[in-house]
Parts: structure tokens; C-alpha cells; sequence
């Protein structure tokens, strides 16, 4: 095949494909504009979003820095008001953190009873994440040793106090505080011994555990 031959092959083939191409841009040329459209739209959007997200959180972790000061400085209902707008109105995880800290104040104010009520209003709400609702439960168990029935304080945390659970020790401390409080020493003996029996138990409350095993021993009759 000459040259000539090759060039004029060449040539038409490019001259076919711009007809196809310019065929596909005449049927297809409104979807095409409107998908960029939509991409530079959406990506916009996005961008916005994110920066509002970010301004707004960063307004919220003020408010929160605001609200702990005034917690510091014992101005508890000055306090408890900055916590609770910001649970109303924060953006983030503030919210929640808010919830929580309003609930230690309130116990740090004496009304543990409402505190744990708190705690416990936490621990439900499905749309708080997993990890914090079982920090909530432990909270809540701590102040029900004091304030409530061994049954509530199970109700609260004995879901937690299972092989390989990460708040099982303080799960089955809270439990065998309970059952003592109640004098239900041999169930409070069996936990404080669960707590001892597990090789991964942090030695506070290792130590504990033991101190509340020696005064049961004390108190149970001997067989």
C-alpha cells in the first residue's frame, strides 16, 4: 500500500470519527451539561457543608470550654443552663458530651438520684454511640450502689459484666457493691471473686475487691 494509500485511509477514519463524535455531542449534549452541572453543584455543596460543619463544631467546643469553666469555678446552675443549651443547640459530639457533664454536675451537687437518671437516659438512646452509652451505664451503676436497689444497679450494668466486655471489671464492682449494700453477702462475694479470678482486673480494683472479700469472710459464718 502506498504512502498516498495510507494517508487517505488515515484521514478518513479521523473524518468518521469526528462525525460520530459530533453526532453523540448533538444527542447527548444537555444530559452531559447537566451531569457537570450537577458534579460542580454537589462538590460545592459538599465543600459548604463541610465548613459550616467545622465553623459550627468549633463554636460548640467554645460553649463546652465555657460551660466546664463555669463547672470549675463551682457556678454549678450557671453550669448546668451552658450544658443544656448546648445539648438543645450544639453541633458534633457536644451534645452528648454535654449530657454527660450536666449529669455530673448534678451529682456533684448531691442529687445522685437524678444523676443516675441521667446517666441511664444516656445509656438507652440508641443514637448515642456504643462506646459512650456504656461509659453512661458505668456512671449510672456507681451512683446506684448508693441510691438504688441491687436489681436496678444489675438492670444498669450486668449486661456489661461479661468475659471480654472492656467495662467488666467495673461492672462487676459496681455489683458487688450493691449486693453488700443490701447484705446479700454471698452475691457480693461471688463478683468481688470474679474481679480477683480474671488476670486482666487493673489492680485498684483488684485491691478493692479484696479489702471487700476480707470484710465479707469476716462477716459470713464460718462452715
Amino acid at each position: 500500500m502506498s504512502n498516498d494509500d495510507s494517508t487517505f485511509i488515515r484521514e478518513v477514519n479521523e473524518e468518521l470519527r469526528s462525525d460520530a463524535l459530533k453526532a453523540f455531542w448533538q444527542r447527548w449534549r444537555f444530559l452531559i451539561i447537566g451531569l457537570a452541572i450537577l458534579i460542580i453543584v454537589g462538590t460545592a455543596a459538599e465543600r459548604g457543608w463541610e465548613y459550616w460543619r467545622n465553623v459550627t463544631a468549633a463554636r460548640s467546643g467554645d460553649q463546652y470550654l465555657v460551660a466546664l469553666e463555669l463547672a470549675r469555678q463551682g457556678k454549678n446552675e450557671e453550669a448546668l443552663a451552658a450544658f443544656n443549651a448546648l445539648e438543645e443547640e450544639g453541633h458534633g459530639a457536644y451534645p452528648v458530651l454535654a449530657r454527660m457533664r450536666a449529669a455530673t454536675v448534678t451529682a456533684e451537687e448531691g442529687d445522685k438520684e437524678a444523676a443516675a437518671r441521667a446517666f441511664l437516659a444516656i445509656a438507652q438512646d440508641s443514637g448515642v454511640a456504643d462506646s459512650v452509652r456504656d461509659v453512661a451505664r458505668v456512671r449510672a451503676g456507681y451512683l446506684l450502689v448508693d441510691t438504688g436497689s441491687y436489681e436496678a444497679a444489675s438492670a444498669a450494668v450486668e449486661l456489661l459484666a461479661v468475659p471480654g466486655h472492656a467495662y467488666r471489671h467495673s461492672a462487676r464492682e459496681i455489683l458487688g457493691l450493691a449486693a453488700f449494700q443490701v447484705q446479700e453477702l454471698a452475691r457480693a462475694r461471688d463478683w468481688f471473686a470474679e474481679i480477683l479470678s480474671d488476670d486482666e482486673s487493673p489492680a485498684n480494683i483488684s485491691r478493692r475487691a479484696q479489702i471487700m472479700l476480707d470484710l465479707i469472710t469476716a462477716r459470713l459464718p464460718q462452715s
